[in-house]
């Protein structure tokens, strides 16, 4: 298949997707017979869960240096461990203060460190470029009461990759109010299962928060499940939050989060919105800009 090419933001360059197990990817949802035995088998929880104990075992330790190394993980950044398993290295945290959240108020900063596309508003199903992925906002959300507050709002969409951070952040200070689990299958997310299985988002199991936040107004925050990830955790255990609090993580694979908002909250960053115009995603730090709010204090 196509190699996966996105918008570094950093580095201000295009860049090529190195692939964890894409082999094994292109394997599954590469042809019929495969994409079969992975929709039948392998995205049942029980192989997922099955997995994460595996890459929770102490042999999986084993592991660690030679992702380090196949992938360039920047060890400087992250706490140095030791690490009892693949699965305690794979949620390592950043250094305290690595990664600050915008002081600005009224500037959103990224809730996770992942690739973003961003949506000036969701009256319509999305189509995701990258992806030929159309995607109704509303129905993302399942049996959320109240799903329509969120109807033509701007949306994010940050893909985690498995050589990423993978904890996920409160975008700023608010209450938590609403909670639910919509359960099913763990699809891949990388966009080579969504060429074979577009609407997989809305089958794969997810956590569904609203956050009532001080600047952004409501949020529905999305946490979607994949192939062999072996949990989503929910880490904040308290009603309030504040900005660039970690909200929860994902245990081992490539995952997403969806935040939707209000019409005319906020706007995502000219760049974000670009980048997704042309079909790019677009590798955003943890805690950078990614959208700005329309509404005064």
């Amino acid at each position: 298949m196509n190699a996966i090419q996105y918008w570094n933001r950093r580095t201000s360059r295009l860049e090529t997707e190195t692939v964890y197990g894409g082999s094994f990817v292109d394997l599954l949802y590469g042809n019929a017979l495969g994409f079969a035995f992975a929709d039948t088998l392998l995205v049942r929880k029980a192989f997922s869960r099955l997995y994460g104990r595996l890459q929770s075992s102490g042999w999986s330790r084993r592991k660690v240096d030679p992702f380090i190394q196949q992938f360039s993980v920047p060890r400087e950044q992250y706490e140095p461990g030791p690490f009892a398993s693949f699965n305690d290295f794979f949620i390592r945290r950043f250094r305290p203060n690595l990664r600050p959240f915008p002081t600005d108020p009224l500037t959103m900063g990224a809730f996770a460190e992942a690739r973003y596309l961003a949506f000036r508003e969701t009256d319509t199903p999305i189509e995701i470029p990258i992806k030929g992925l159309r995607l109704d906002p509303l129905s993302l959300l399942g049996g959320l009461k109240g799903k329509e507050r969120f109807r033509g709002g701007a949306c994010l969409l940050a893909r985690l990759c498995p050589v990423d951070y993978h904890r996920f952040h409160f975008p700023d200070d608010g209450q938590l109010t609403t909670f639910h689990q919509e359960t099913g299958k763990l699809h891949s997310v990388n966009p080579r299962a969504l060429v074979r299985k577009p609407d997989l988002f809305l089958g794969n199991e997810r956590h569904v928060s609203v956050l009532e936040t001080k600047h952004f107004g409501a949020l529905a925050y999305v946490e979607v499940g994949a192939l062999c990830v072996g949990k989503i955790v929910q880490t904040h255990s308290q009603p309030s939050f504040r900005r660039g609090e970690e909200k929860g993580y994902f245990l081992f694979g490539g995952s997403t989060v969806v935040v939707y908002g209000e019409a005319g909250a906020w706007v995502p960053t000219a760049d974000l919105l670009e980048h997704t115009a042309q079909g790019l995603e677009t590798l955003v730090e943890l805690g950078s800009p990614v959208a700005k709010a329309t509404r005064k204090e």
